[in-house]
């Protein structure tokens, strides 16, 4: 109940300070980049803060991983190239694999791919993803989220993983 009543008051301060700053939110390009960058800008003298679409699609994909069930997210080529990706030195997993992210001046829309793991009720993974992702974006960027969009490419069995070419399958 507690946390219930903190997180209204976020939300409630949050909508408060919004409507003191006359707040908007606006798309617009990086120069340097060429990538898209949703722009939420404070109106007055107190400055404007840019958020990239790839900042979005990072919250995203932390959020969507949380999410007990979810095995990887990503469709087969992108798997694939997270696989390679793991094996060479020097790089790191990427928080955007399997996120796609649609910014307009005051909301956002999320696609996220996933694979699932066996066993897990499906409906209440992607309404669970959902939730996170939905939570996670709108209390860090203050961008409304319209949809999260969830596909499910694959359905991941807790021997796949430990099988290995080394062990015989008879004996």
């Amino acid at each position: 109940m507690a946390a219930s009543s903190s997180a209204t008051a976020t939300k409630d301060a949050r909508t408060d300070d919004d409507a003191r700053t006359d707040t908007t939110v606006s798309a617009d390009t990086d120069s340097t980049t060429g990538r898209a960058l949703a722009r939420r800008d404070t109106g007055g003298e107190r400055g404007r803060t840019s958020i990239a679409d790839v900042v979005v699609a990072k919250v995203a994909g932390i959020a969507a991983r949380e999410i007990d069930g979810v095995h990887d997210l990503g469709g087969t080529t992108e798997r694939v190239v997270g696989k390679v990706r793991d094996v060479l030195p020097g790089t790191s997993v990427s928080t955007t694999q399997g996120i796609e992210v649609e910014v307009g001046e005051r909301q956002a829309a999320v696609d996220v791919s996933i694979v699932a793991e066996y066993g897990v009720a499906i409906h209440q993974l992607a309404a669970a993803i959902r939730r996170n992702v939905i939570s996670a974006i709108e209390q860090m960027t203050g961008l409304e989220v319209t949809e999260v969009n969830v596909t499910v490419h694959d359905i991941a069995f807790g021997d796949d993983d430990e099988q290995t070419d080394d062990a015989p399958r008879v004996q």
